[in-house]
């Protein structure tokens, strides 16, 4: 399969239902099922080169977190949360059918990961972290901040690419045809004052929880995250950005000490965080996902 069908479920939320759109590549009665779940502000399609690569010995699917691609924005902006993602993923692996699970969760996504496989009885069999563990570092979360809800319009899907490759430096090297196919699913069309244009999927209400965040409720976040990394009972595999000035080092280190003792995997000139989009970055999970 070269291209993803589009799917989606409906899922509960404070104030009503909300779609969550997901993408399935591969054969879908498959009863090994990968999931893919995305960063902060990004959507699905961000790991069309991976789900390609796996999807031979997987359904994979790659949902768009509510709020973010094609599915639906919530009403009431303080839904978009970690409880409140792990809830749609619930919904979501009913939908499937799925008894077990394996699942690569980048920066955000693997919070939600967590989350999931932190739960009694959770059908996460393996979990690969990108980029993320329970201690998130202040300088990320202040330099996240100050790009995140920002409304914006572009005449052209260049002109938007070079926007977004000016706040994402940490991903590491691309090329342009890379760079412009992990833009392109990010855009809807718009138009601004006459002018034919685009503009982000992503709700910049998503900002709203993030800038309710005091440094008391962080800590007591990281404390409940601790928890949850140290009641894991599946394989873990931890991706790091050498260069991540959202995972240090230190907690990268701890948390191959400590819970289920991930195993740890560092890639040069990378920040935070892999896109997962070159060979080895998808070799090193190919490898973890495929060998017993």
């Amino acid at each position: 399969m070269t291209e993803p069908v589009l799917r989606d479920v409906q899922c509960l939320d404070s104030r009503g239902l909300h779609r969550m759109a997901y993408w399935q590549w591969g054969d879908a009665a498959n009863p090994k099922v990968l999931v893919c779940v995305h960063g902060l502000t990004r959507q699905g399609r961000d790991f069309d080169a991976l789900a390609r690569a796996m999807a031979d010995e997987y359904s994979v699917v790659c949902p768009d977190v509510v709020g973010r691609g094609r599915s639906d924005w919530l009403a009431d902006p303080m839904g978009y949360s970690i409880p409140g993602y792990v809830a749609d993923m619930v919904c979501l692996l009913a939908r499937l059918d799925a008894q077990e699970v394996d699942w690569v969760g980048t920066s955000m996504g693997g919070l939600i990961g967590l989350g999931l496989a932190s739960l009694s009885g959770s059908p996460v069999r393996k979990l690969a972290l990108n980029d993320v563990g329970p201690v998130i570092e202040a300088a990320a979360l202040q330099r996240i901040g100050s790009y995140v809800g920002q409304s914006s319009f572009w005449a052209t899907l260049d002109e938007a690419a070079d926007a977004s490759w000016a706040l994402s430096q940490g991903f590491g090297p691309h090329s342009r045809q890379e760079w412009l196919a992990l833009t392109a699913p990010q855009l809807k069309p718009a138009t601004q004052d006459g002018r034919d244009g685009f503009t982000a999927r992503c709700d910049p209400a998503i900002a709203v929880p993030l800038r309710a965040v005091t440094p008391e409720v962080a800590k007591a976040g990281e404390a409940l995250l601790w928890q949850s990394y140290d009641r894991l009972q599946c394989r873990t595999l931890l991706l790091r950005g050498a260069d991540s000035d959202l995972l240090s080092q230190a907690t990268a280190q701890a948390m191959t000490q400590r819970g289920p003792r991930a195993q740890l995997h560092q890639f040069p000139g990378v920040g935070h965080a892999p896109t997962l989009v070159h060979g080895d970055q998808i070799e090193v999970l190919r490898r973890f996902l495929l060998l017993p």
